[in-house]
């Protein structure tokens, strides 16, 4: 999401929609439920193909024993164009059975990713606090796929129940010994596979969970690789990295070699079954027990059992699997997005209807309507909280107007207030959709936002100009550029509240003092507030607060504070002289005495 509006729940499923997360059975319930009509036709497919299998045996059976044996022409030839019929409807359930599993697997995958996409909108700010990028990663990639693929048991899975069933009452009519042995037997092979599928759950969890927590590991050296570089920690992180991966992949042998027996058992045991029951049918038809034909279609019911039993160890196997890819979904969907709101029962209430004061009682920093207001702290993070507490990312005291903030209805909190974090997200796509967000911009309000931003150089920079492809987390763009294409987005924004953090720490002084002149120009009129310790960007500000442990300890101009606090001076001065730091305000292109390098 643009900036950090994300923890709204914009794009929410109504309540009918809402995954149901008290278990990983019951979540499977509910992707099937989703589209009830569509599983219906396909476990009606699926058990009208299934059942259609065992007719060709029948059919053969009477052709041999009518026809052949008989010597009757036309009876072999009527059950021969019979077998060539339920061959062609055979193929045809066959086809509208894939297609509409299909369709039930994507379904089931696109509302999975829906829900994931939903719940992490939902928890915006705090879904790096609650859980890893690999996590995320891992639901999206494998996750999904597993329970989809699990949502096939719907419909041949019932076919193979029902085809069983019809073998075992076909076997009835030719010996009673032989659908003894189909109707025990196959639960015998269940049982059989049963602790491995148990066994699977186990260790498909922890590989799942390894998996997830090295593919975070992986995403955090790639995100830090230059400092890693600097400070000499590559070879560190790297062996580590080496170390999780063999420990994985010790973890994902673990995991084939149970998915080997199964796999194994699902084509051995079958087999073995259709050779036991077949050498049972020989030899009552030595005995003249049963007749040839019968013979014939006793074989053909037998082959035809493979496919049932086949599946319904395949779907075992599937529904072990989806149940642990399910668990890990709904213990994502699970997660609670930091508290910012008060625990009340009455309705939230509405905004002020006209630009308010907006105060944080835990500093003591007031801001007020229309005016640039700056927060200068020795240490960045203290002046980040009370922006924190100003926009509604922490449980606080703050209020707006004459309410409390949190009492306030948050979807208008988000619609009207901006924290624009230095390090705020920036999805892949082009430069023109990074900077317009999710509402689409005129070429003028794109060209304003750019020029306010300083950003103009990036546009050109690029091949394609507001076309050009951004990497993700903009990593084809230096650093100071990320940070200004951030700012043209909060510009492009236009929140009646603009609370952005460091936003020009990354540019060299020439750019910041054209940066802070014109972002004053950009919001003249609105309420915005920065944090820095730039005397180029508080020159602009109409109130600076100085903070000390996190409270206000002054406030007034920057030249009021220049000239009657010493601990504000020597910050903000950076080893400049006085007399060099008091002449800052004197141009808006003036840069001061030594400067921190910058990228």
């Amino acid at each position: 999401m643009t900036d950090r509006r994300a923890d709204h729940p914009v794009g929410r499923s109504a309540d009918r929609e809402s995954p149901d997360r008290r278990g990983p059975g019951r979540y499977l319930w509910w992707l099937v439920t989703r589209q009830g009509r569509r599983v219906a036709a396909g476990a009606l497919l699926g058990s009208s193909w299934m059942v259609c299998l065992t007719l060709p045996p029948y059919l053969l059976s009477r052709a041999i024993d009518d026809g052949l044996q008989s010597g009757d022409r036309s009876a072999l030839a009527g059950w021969v164009a019979a077998l060539v019929a339920v061959g062609l409807l055979n193929a045809w359930l066959a086809i509208m059975r894939h297609r509409t599993m299909t369709r039930v697997r994507l379904d089931a995958a696109f509302r999975t990713v829906r829900a994931v996409v939903a719940q992490a909108t939902r928890l915006g700010a705090a879904l790096p606090r609650r859980a890893t990028a690999g996590e995320v990663v891992t639901i999206g990639f494998g996750d999904v796929a597993m329970i989809a693929n699990t949502l096939t048991v719907t419909g041949p899975g019932v076919g193979a129940v029902l085809a069983y069933v019809v073998v075992a009452a076909l076997l009835l009519n030719v010996a009673p010994l032989l659908a003894a042995v189909v109707l025990l037997g196959v639960p015998l092979l269940a049982v059989l596979v049963g602790p491995l599928l148990a066994r699977l759950q186990g260790a498909e969890t922890a590989y799942r969970d390894r998996q997830s927590g090295l593919a975070a590991r992986f995403a955090d050296i790639a995100g830090g690789l230059r400092v890693l570089n600097g400070i000499g920690g590559k070879d560190v992180y790297a062996d580590r990295y080496r170390r999780g991966s063999q420990e994985l992949q010790a973890e994902g042998y673990r995991v084939g070699a149970v998915t080997s027996w199964i796999q194994a058992l699902g084509v051995g045991l079958p087999t073995l079954f259709l050779g036991t029951v077949t050498w049972l049918a020989a030899r009552m038809a030595a005995q003249g027990d049963i007749t040839v034909g019968e013979l014939v279609a006793v074989y053909g019911y037998t082959a035809v059992l493979v496919a049932p039993v086949s599946f319904f160890i395949e779907g075992g196997y599937d529904i072990g699997r989806g149940l642990v890819a399910a668990r890990r979904v709904i213990r994502f969907l699970s997660l609670e997005p930091d508290p910012v709101g008060r625990t009340a029962t009455s309705a939230p209430l509405d905004g002020p209807d006209s630009p308010s004061v907006l105060r944080d009682p835990a500093s003591g920093v007031e801001v007020f309507p229309a005016t640039l207001t700056a927060l200068v702290s020795a240490r960045p993070s203290e002046s980040a909280t009370v922006i924190d507490r100003l926009g509604r990312f922490v449980a606080s005291a703050a209020t707006w107007g004459t309410a409390r903030l949190d009492e306030i209805d948050l979807a208008q909190v988000r619609a009207r207030i901006l924290v624009a974090d230095n390090e705020a997200d920036l999805f892949a796509g082009t430069l023109r959709d990074v900077l317009a967000g999710s509402r689409d911009r005129d070429e003028e309000s794109l060209r304003r936002a750019v020029d306010a931003a300083m950003a103009q150089d990036v546009v050109r920079g690029l091949p394609d100009g507001l076309g050009s492809a951004v990497d993700a987390q903009g990593r084809n763009l230096s650093g100071g550029q990320r940070q200004r294409v951030r700012l043209v987005r909060a510009l492009l924004a236009d929140p009646e509240i603009l609370l952005a953090v460091e936003p020009t720490s990354a540019v060299d002084a020439h750019t910041e003092a054209a940066m802070a002149t014109r972002l004053r120009t950009a919001r003249s009129g609105r309420t915005t507030v920065v944090t820095s310790t730039s005397p180029l960007v508080l020159d602009q500000a109409d109130t600076v607060y100085y903070l000390v442990d996190g409270s206000v300890a002054a406030v007034g101009t920057h030249r009021d504070l220049l000239g009657g606090h010493p601990g504000y001076r020597l910050l903000v001065s950076r080893g400049a002289d006085d007399d060099d730091v008091a002449h800052v305000g004197d141009g808006a292109e003036a840069a001061p005495a030594p400067r921190k390098a910058t990228p």
